[in-house]
Order: C-alpha cells, then structure tokens, then sequence
C-alpha cells in the first residue's frame, strides 16, 4: 500500500484538505483501458509497475513519434515527451526505443506541460522490419497490435509477391492479417480478383472496400471493438489515410490523388499516428513504406506459406533447400503442375532474405562482442596501471 505524504514542517493543513490529496498520482487503470490496457499488460509489466506509484511515475502510451519527440495518451489527454538520459544510455539497439503503440511509464516535469519517458513496458507483439539501407539492425514499426490491416488498391498496385511479403511479416509479429483490397469503386472484376488474392492469402480474411465512397467499411468493425489496435500497412495510395479518415467520421489525414501515369501514390502520411476510433478502437496508419525487407522471418513464412511447407514435408532430407536435391517434393509439385513458379519463387526469395538477415546478424553479433570485450580488456589494463601508480606514489 501507497503510504501517506506527510508535509512540509510547519504547515497548516485546513480541515478542508483531504489526505487523499497528498498521496501520489497512480495510474489510472480505468482511463487506461480505453486505450488497450488489459490484464495481459498488466500481467507482462507487473515488475517494472511494482514501486511506481511511490515514484510517482505514471503510465501511457505513445500515439506519436516525431524527430526525437513522442506523444503520449493516457487515456484522457496527450503529453509531449522526450527520453529520460538514463533511457537512452541502457539502450543497447534501436529496438530498446519506444515506438507508437508501446506502453511506457513517464513523470511530468516539475511547473512544465512536457514530460519525460523513462522506460517501455514489455510488449504483447511488435512489427518490425530489417532497418532500410546496409544497417543489420531491427526497425520497429509498431507495437502492441491485435491486428494488421494490408491495404492494397485494385489498381497496378496488387501484386501477389508483395502480399505475401506483407503476410510473413504480419504473421511473424504476433498480430493476425486482414487483407483489405480497397477502391472497389475502380474495379469492375472485384469478385474474380478477390478470388484470386484469397488462394495467396490463405485463412487471413480478405475484404473488398472502398473508403473513399464508404462501401464495405461496415464489414471491419469485428477487428475494431473497443480496446483492439489495428495498424494499417500498404504501399503509398493505397488508401490508408482514406481509410482512417472514413472510420474516423472527419477528415484528419491529408490525402493526394494517385499518379495518373503509374497508378503510384504520393506520400502523404510521414509519421505513424495511434488514432482512438469513435467505438473504442483503435487504428495507427502507417506511412507507405518503399523498403520492406524481413527480419526474423521464420514463424511467419510458415504461417504465410502453409501450402508450400506442407509440400516440404514430404521432401526425403529435412534440411532440403527444394533446388536440386533428389526427393524433394516441392520440385515434384512444381513439375506436376501443383505449385506454381510465382508461388516458389516468393516463397524462396524470402526464405533466402531471411536466411541472409541471419547471418547477416550473428556477424554482427561477433563483432559486437569483440568490440565488447576489446573494451573491458582496455579497462581493466587501464585500471591495474592506476593501480601501479599509487602503489608507487606511495612507496
């Protein structure tokens, strides 16, 4: 229990004043909930929570990040934040930073509105990719997702190579996919497309909207139930901004044409942005991504490519890479008809991608751990010649 704050020496408490006043903020769990806290969060997070009321930290969670800055809700108002010094010293990786969609305990500043951001509460599931460029380091997108919305337009768009792209990276974060194909009110073959999107997408429900003249919306609501976060991913006009306006009721997200020439979209949307629905959802559109390379892979292509592992089973090595080995089924499938080269050759370039990621980050390990060592040598050379030298001052 909380105990009481006793008072400056000296000063008169009027009757009036209750002692309930004097006590440290909590944590509102009520306030809390309407933005996703549950028992699971509380479960993963009772360590970091135990002492924090005498600490007077408070919790919430981060809708915004932008240029070293983060807003954070706790249910009733926003507060701008920056990382407390002793955060950003213990963090080891990129992924040790907060990210929108995490929980974090924060205190406000003393006769200021801003605040600062101690530390992230552990996380229920996170999507991440490998960092854009030559960096072997994970790029967390968002966190704490109960869903992920691919949004994809029926235009030049739709591409089964890049769905499936989308799909293991979704599956791997712990989140369950829905496959959104949006602007049904272009396409004449709606049926027939979403048919075919279906075969690629496997049990993750596929659903035709358009957000733009609102039709089909109505079929997203069971993934938006009060206290469930959903993240949008997708190309640039694709429609996601659209889509977040829409459920939204007004216009908050500024959205531009298509280029008329490719059917390409035009950035519009440059940071990721936790947007609390009317209903009690809640959505975070995401800005479209040009790079969108695997990280950690492996869970997720055998949920994204359930068919093709299925095939493999029946391979005679368990190590078999389906290129030349005799007895593997997946090349009899290829050649019998039942596995078509475009499904193989996705499903193989990714397994490759995350095969190279791999080694990619043991290397970095190693040499990570070189370096380590190489400094705590240096330290401790360096220490026992402090120590030399008093010895010899001394004597």
């Amino acid at each position: 229990m909380v105990g009481w704050l006793v008072p400056f020496p000296g000063t008169i408490i009027s009757p009036a004043v209750r002692f309930l006043d004097f006590m440290p903020p909590a944590p509102d769990f009520s306030r809390l909930a309407l933005l996703g806290w549950n028992d699971q969060f509380a479960q993963l997070a009772a360590q970091q929570l135990e002492g924090l009321e005498a600490q007077k930290h408070l919790i919430a969670r981060v809708v915004e990040e932008l240029r070293g800055y983060y807003t954070l809700h706790d249910g009733e108002k926003e507060t701008l934040a920056r990382i407390a010094g002793k955060l950003r010293h213990e963090a080891a990786q990129r992924i040790d930073f907060p990210a929108v969609g995490d929980w974090v305990t924060y205190s406000v500043r003393p006769g200021e509105k801003r605040a600062t951001l101690h530390s992230v509460l552990p996380r229920l599931s996170k999507f991440s990719r490998q960092a854009a460029g030559d960096e072997t380091e994970e790029q967390l997108l968002a966190a704490n997702l109960n869903t992920v919305f691919i949004v994809t337009s029926l235009n030049r768009d739709l591409n089964a190579r890049r769905l499936e792209r989308y799909l293991t990276l979704v599956m791997q974060s712990g989140a369950a996919p829905v496959v959104i194909l949006n602007k049904t009110d272009i396409c004449d073959e709606v049926a027939a497309i979403a048919k075919l999107v279906r075969k690629t997408a496997g049990e993750a429900p596929v659903i035709p909207i358009s957000a733009l003249k609102g039709r089909g919306v109505e079929k997203l609501k069971p993934w938006l139930a009060a206290g469930q976060t959903v993240a949008l991913l997708g190309s640039s006009g694709a429609g996601k901004s659209t889509l977040v306006n829409r459920l939204l009721g007004e216009d908050r997200q500024v959205v531009r044409d298509i280029r008329g020439t490719d059917d390409r979209g035009r950035h519009t949307t440059t940071s990721r942005h936790l947007f609390v629905l009317p209903g009690g959802g809640m959505v975070i559109d995401t800005p479209g991504l040009r790079e969108l390379h695997m990280w950690d892979g492996e869970e997720g292509i055998a949920q994204a490519f359930t068919d093709v592992e299925e095939i493999a089973l029946k391979c005679k090595f368990t190590n078999c890479r389906h290129e030349k080995e005799p007895g593997c089924a997946v090349q009899a499938a290829r050649t019998a008809g039942k596995l078509s080269e475009g499904r193989f050759a996705g499903y193989q370039k990714l397994r490759s991608e995350i095969e190279a990621q791999k080694s990619r980050e043991e290397k970095a390990a190693k040499v990570a751990s070189r370096v380590h060592w190489r400094k705590l040598h240096q330290s401790v050379e360096e220490a026992d010649a402090k120590t030399k030298l008093k010895h010899t001052d001394v004597t």
